[in-house]
């Protein structure tokens, strides 16, 4: 009874941020594995003809920083500014691709405490 209880209670906590509302488009993040959630089943033709004629690679803002790296003494204080120039960017490309439920991260009122006290 117990056990039933608690797996219960785990997934209604789960159906929150698992069910997305019909009017959001945006992509979402896949595995690889199964159907693409992103595309809809009758794209396969227009996937076709994006791989027979892919589009131009869009250059890698990080090329010329990882090539000014290979030249510096690894962990000088050089090498880590250009290590942090990198991790940046490859932050700010993943935060522009990452797609986070707005139901699941709900910014606080204002004016209202937000240390997590139970009044």
């Amino acid at each position: 009874m117990r056990r039933g209880f608690v797996l219960l209670t785990f997934c209604a906590a789960l159906m929150g941020c698992a069910a997305a509302p019909a009017q959001e488009h945006r992509p979402i993040a896949w595995d690889g594995f199964g159907q693409n959630p992103n595309q809809a089943p009758n794209r396969t033709s227009v996937t076709k003809r994006r791989a027979a004629n892919p589009a131009p690679a869009q250059e890698d803002p990080n090329q010329e920083r990882r090539r000014v790296l290979g030249t510096l003494r690894p962990y000088s204080e050089a090498w880590w500014a250009v290590h942090d120039e990198i991790e940046a960017e490859n932050d700010r490309q993943l935060g522009t691709k990452l797609v986070i439920c707005p139901r699941c991260v709900q910014s606080p009122p204002s004016g209202e405490d937000v240390t997590g006290s139970i009044r």
